[in-house]
């Protein structure tokens, strides 16, 4: 179990919001480890739409984190020989 935690630790998944504007990298712990914003969209008057792309590159990023940590889990447990039986 320790491993799998490890191994999942070390996953990461990015979101991106704006047509690729904003970009967000996440790690298996679901911790920010990377954050681009392209700079044309930096404009003091447009802080609000700026915090609303950041929002949603990072909830793409972390629901596409946990599309890959599932799939994950299915793996490991089936080389386990453990889960569905059809």
């Amino acid at each position: 179990m320790k491993t799998m935690k490890e191994d999942l630790a070390k996953l990461t998944s990015t979101g991106s919001s704006g047509a690729g504007l904003v970009e967000v990298t996440v790690n298996g712990e679901y911790k920010v480890v990377k954050l681009t914003i392209n700079p044309v969209i930096i404009d003091k008057n447009e802080q609000s739409t700026l915090e609303v792309l950041i929002q949603s590159a990072f909830n793409d990023a972390t629901q596409k984190l946990k599309d890959i940590i599932e799939d994950y889990t299915r793996r490991k447990l089936a080389q386990a020989g453990i889960g569905e039986k059809k």
